[in-house]
C-alpha cells in the first residue's frame, strides 16, 4: 500500500470512530511518506478532539514545519494553545492565521477570545469586529464582542451590539442584556418566552 492508502483507511476509519485505528494508518502513511503533511495533520486534529492538546500542539507544530503558510493548521495550534491556557501563544498563532488568511473568521474570533482572557480588551473587541463582520450572523461572536464593549464601559457599542443581535438571536440578546447588566435594555427582550 502507498501513503493515500493508509491515509484514505484513515479518514474511513475516523467515519466509524475508530480513532486509534485511523491513527494507526495516517503513523503508517507519514512512515511511507514523511512529509505528507495530510496525514500529520489529522493525527493532530484526533487529538485535539480527544482533548490531548499537548500531543495534539507537537502534531501542528510539525504541520506547521513543513507548510509555514497553513493558515488554518496555525488557527488549530491557537485553539489547542487557547485549551491549554496559553494564551499568549494563541494570540501568536491566531494573528498568524489572520495575517496569512484575513477571512478565517474563526481565527478572528479565537484571537479575540485568547485577548480577553489576557485583559487586553481593546484588541479583544476589535478582533471580535472581524469576527462578527465576517459571520454577521454569528450570535456567539456578536455577544462575545457586546461583552468586550460592556468591559471597556462602551454603553453605546453594547447597545449597537445588541440591536444587532436581537434581529436573528433574541435568546443571545436576552443573555447579552443580562450579563451585562443592562436592565436599561430588557424592553427589547421582554416577551421573550423562555
Amino acid at each position: 500500500m502507498n501513503h493515500w492508502q493508509y491515509y484514505l483507511g484513515g479518514r474511513l476509519l475516523e467515519m466509524f470512530n475508530r480513532r486509534q485505528a485511523a491513527i494507526d494508518l495516517y503513523e503508517l502513511a507519514l512512515r511511507h511518506q514523511p512529509k505528507f503533511v495530510r496525514a500529520q495533520n489529522r493525527i493532530a486534529y484526533l487529538f485535539a478532539a480527544a482533548g490531548e492538546f499537548d500531543t495534539a500542539r507537537e502534531r501542528f507544530q510539525s504541520v506547521l514545519q513543513a507548510e509555514p503558510g497553513n493558515a488554518v493548521a496555525h488557527f488549530n495550534l491557537g485553539f489547542v494553545f487557547d485549551k491549554l491556557g496559553r494564551f499568549e501563544d494563541a494570540v501568536c498563532a491566531f494573528r498568524e492565521a489572520t495575517r496569512l488568511n484575513p477571512k478565517i473568521d474563526r481565527a478572528w474570533y479565537g484571537l479575540g477570545l485568547a485577548h480577553a482572557a489576557l485583559h487586553q480588551h481593546d484588541e479583544a473587541a476589535n478582533a471580535l469586529q472581524h469576527a462578527a463582520t465576517l459571520q454577521p450572523m454569528n450570535p456567539h461572536a456578536w455577544y462575545q464582542l457586546g461583552m468586550a464593549h460592556h468591559t471597556l464601559h462602551h454603553a453605546e457599542k453594547v447597545t449597537e451590539v445588541a440591536m444587532h443581535l436581537l434581529r436573528f438571536d433574541p435568546r443571545a440578546t436576552r443573555r447579552l442584556i443580562l450579563d451585562t447588566g443592562r436592565s436599561d435594555l430588557g424592553y427589547l427582550v421582554k416577551d421573550l418566552v423562555v
